[in-house]
């Protein structure tokens, strides 16, 4: 190591911050679906996932060495020029769990430098072959293909579980479950850790501390492990009520299923060095788990709140990543003011959250109404084979109004959630 100098110490220190949000950002996207179908306490679930990420940042760096030498000319690049694509990413992750939705972290990394680079050296010294086949191609196709496979998952797994014991199987679909969680957590490691990793690499050739094209060191993969395992065991506890339970209800047999498909995503990304979003992967699976099962539904709602916050993702961590790079050109003092600006944005953005707290304790609980779309599908949703005695259908969404049945109802169990406008018949 030549030199470690004081600007270059800031860059370390924020992007192990980063790594930090990244963490508990992105539990969620281990444990969200093994805490609401309650194959794991919360807390036990984010320990063990904040265990298998520091694993998973020992495994591999194809995607830490995207970051550091494929993505910008790190002959342009000045250590504060990562500083402001810090800043940019990590106000935008702590936005985003403010409002409870899970965007990309990586796409927030990536947007940040891309918007940093750019105010510092041009359009031209961003790869645009890079951004396009290792971060923006992924970004659209993994979703997708994760979705589909979690859907044909669940269908698959239902029909196996026909003649199966109902008790035993879900019981051992909840073991799968704890199982494929932990697989998540793993790949999630492998993943995620490195991005930290590359934007560290990138920072210490840009100082001088290494030399270009060098593979991260030791005491980076460490730190970065570290960080972001510390993050996940805290829970990101906003997240995880969204995707657990605001995006769709899941049985143990979707969530077996949807967290096997994302884990099986997320290592082959991995394997091949492709940036990708393990929240995209992961939302695209739990959707694709929630119309897998007959008569479930997705609350397109929240959905569609998601799908906005993840096209806003890159363009608004450039721009605030570009706005930070301009001022860290002023000079020391420009550098000092975007710093404060960042640790009083971050102090102001946790105290806001501090009005209505999520945690473990709570994380489970819906408050918000079944969207249009929803209340519709399951409408016309057939009923299941169940006696007229019964409660509302198994998969009536949260905050529905209880519904009862007289002994002869002929009608769907669904219709009941619409509130009739004059008593029955029947009863006048």
């Amino acid at each position: 190591m030549e030199s470690f100098s004081l600007i270059l110490a800031i860059v370390v220190v924020t992007a192990l911050a980063f790594d930090f949000t990244n963490g508990f950002h992105d539990t969620a996207n281990a444990m969200a679906t093994t805490i609401s179908t309650g194959a794991l306490r919360p807390k036990v679930a984010v320990a063990l996932s904040a265990a298998l990420n520091l694993v998973g940042a020992f495994l591999s760096v194809e995607v830490a060495n995207t970051i550091s030498k494929g993505l910008v000319d790190e002959s342009g690049i000045r250590p504060e020029v990562i500083f402001a694509a810090l800043v940019g990413a990590i106000l935008w992750n702590l936005l985003t769990w403010l409002v409870g939705l899970p965007s990309s972290s990586s796409h927030a990394l990536m947007g940040g430098l891309i918007g940093a680079t750019v105010a510092s050296a041009g359009f031209g010294a961003v790869h645009g072959d890079a951004l396009v086949t290792k971060v923006l191609l992924p970004a659209v196709a993994a979703p997708v293909v994760a979705g589909v496979a979690a859907l044909a998952g669940t269908r698959l797994s239902y029909v196996l579980g026909r003649r199966a014991d109902g008790k035993a199987a879900e019981k051992g679909y909840r073991v799968g479950q704890i199982a494929s969680a932990g697989l998540v957590s793993l790949a999630h490691g492998t993943n995620d850790a490195q991005k930290t990793m590359g934007v560290i690499t990138l920072a210490l050739v840009a100082g001088g501390a290494v030399a270009p094209d060098s593979d991260p060191p030791t005491w980076v993969i460490l730190s970065a492990g570290l960080a972001i395992a510390l993050g996940t065991y805290l829970g990101g506890w906003r997240i995880i009520r969204t995707m657990g339970k605001g995006l769709t209800d899941l049985a143990p047999q979707q969530g077996f299923a949807a967290q096997t498909s994302a884990a099986t995503a997320i290592l082959a990304s991995s394997h091949l060095g492709f940036s990708l979003s393990t929240t995209h992967v992961v939302s695209g699976s739990v959707m694709g788990a929630g119309l897998g099962r007959k008569g479930g539904v997705v609350r397109w709602s929240t959905a569609t709140r998601m799908l906005v916050a993840w096209a806003l993702t890159l363009p608004a961590a450039a721009l605030v990543g570009a706005g930070a790079e301009w001022l860290t050109g002023l000079g020391d003092w420009g550098t000092a003011l975007v710093a404060v600006f960042l640790v009083a944005s971050s102090a102001g953005i946790w105290l806001v959250s501090r009005r209505q707290v999520v945690d473990h304790t709570n994380v489970n609980e819906v408050e918000q109404p079944a969207g249009v779309v929803t209340t519709a599908i399951a409408a016309v949703t057939p009923p299941p084979t169940v006696s007229a005695a019964s409660a509302a259908p198994a998969d009536a969404e949260a905050g529905d109004p209880p519904v009862t049945f007289p002994a002869q109802a002929t009608a769907p169990p669904a219709a009941a959630t619409t509130e009739p406008t004059a008593p029955p018949a029947a009863a006048v």
